[in-house]
């Protein structure tokens, strides 16, 4: 308020105005006097606020509010770029890999597993062509089914598209009305309806609905069947894209595909004898996990769905790699209302002894 403001007003309002500020002395003072004491108390005020902004005295300054919402406004825009970025990064130069790859298996009749591996710089290659459409852009799975005369695929239609995020590389479809025959394509869809491709998958078939059907099949048990798996999933129909299927079946099983029937035995099948007289020991652990709900409840364990039983029972087996394990189980009502969740923690130390030899009596 300026000296001029002050002069301007009533006896009663500065001898308010000096009692609200709590201006020593005040109901003793005459206008002029009321005036002056206000104006100093004004400026003492001003005084101590810029004292103790001061740099250097051992207070911090206070964040405006416009700051506040610039630390926002970053921390919302880290969190998308996040959820948009499909690269995984798992190697210190994620530039060194050129390859992308989409695969796609048939798990049961009503599910389909998309595995991808994108490089970080056709992520760039995207944002570039898409130009202004980017930042509305979501990272979808576009699910095509196919259509086929006889051997041959006549056409493709959209089924719909699965918006998924970042920090992953598998997702798990649900499909309906077995048999039908799918393609994957990832990549990102913009606001007005444009979308970029980045990889295409092999073209999948789902086997009719059968009286038993599996609820969850990890590698483990993909080893026991693979050869019915590889062929479901068009490993053996589809030559451009069989590489990439081939691939990930022998990274995740560890061993090469080769010829079916010389492959057929599994990780069980004998081996020479060790010349060297050196016993080999290698385990791995798996994890069995059952339970009960209500029968047409939806279940998902560790994020990914599981199947029930018509009683409402359920089984999943888990791969457990060594380290902590912490793994929800959720289940929620048919209508959504309704939830319950139960959390399992799991450590997996495996320790490997010194090896013991007995020494011979001969």
């Amino acid at each position: 308020m300026t000296p001029a403001d002050l002069k301007t007003r009533t006896v009663r309002d500065l001898a308010n105005l000096a009692k609200k500020q709590k201006v020593p002395g005040w109901h003793a003072m005459r206008k002029d006097e009321l005036v002056k004491a206000l104006l100093k108390h004004a400026r003492s005020r001003h005084s101590n606020r810029a004292v103790q902004e001061r740099p250097g005295n051992g207070k911090a300054k206070p964040l405006s509010h416009s700051d506040n919402t610039e630390g926002r406004l970053l921390k919302i825009k880290e969190k998308l770029t996040q959820i948009k970025d499909l690269s995984l990064h798992t190697d210190a130069d994620d530039y060194s890999r050129s390859k992308d790859r989409l695969v796609v298996m048939v798990r049961d009749p009503f599910w389909l597993h998309a595995y991808w591996e994108l490089n970080r710089r056709s992520i760039d290659r995207a944002r570039v062509a898409m130009n202004q459409h980017w930042h509305a852009s979501r990272p979808i799975l576009r699910l095509f089914q196919v259509l086929r005369e006889g051997a041959i695929v006549s056409a493709r239609k959209i089924d719909r598209d699965i918006e998924i995020h970042g920090g992953v590389n598998n997702w798990y479809i649900d499909v309906k009305d077995p048999p039908k025959t799918f393609q994957l394509e990832i990549g990102y869809l913009a606001a007005v309806g444009k979308f970029f491709c980045l990889a295409r998958s092999n073209v999948v078939t789902t086997p009719s609905a059968g009286k038993e059907n599996t609820f969850d099949k990890n590698w483990s048990e993909v080893a026991k069947d693979f050869e019915r798996i590889f062929a479901l999933s068009g490993g053996y129909s589809e030559p451009e894209n069989r590489g990439d299927l081939k691939e990930v079946f022998e990274e995740r099983l560890k061993r090469p595909m080769g010829d079916p029937m010389a492959t057929q035995f599994g990780m069980g099948e004998a081996a020479p004898s060790n010349s060297q007289g050196k016993i080999k020991l290698k385990i791995d652990a798996e994890l069995l996990v059952h339970g009960v709900t209500e029968p047409g409840a939806h279940v998902t364990f560790h994020g990914e769905p599981v199947r029930l039983r018509s009683d409402g029972t359920f089984a999943v087996r888990f791969n457990l790699p060594e380290r902590r394990h912490i793994l929800p189980v959720v289940a929620s009502s048919p209508n959504g209302a309704e939830q319950r969740t139960i959390v399992l923690s799991i450590d997996r130390n495996t320790k490997i002894m010194e090896p013991f030899i007995r020494e011979s009596n001969e």
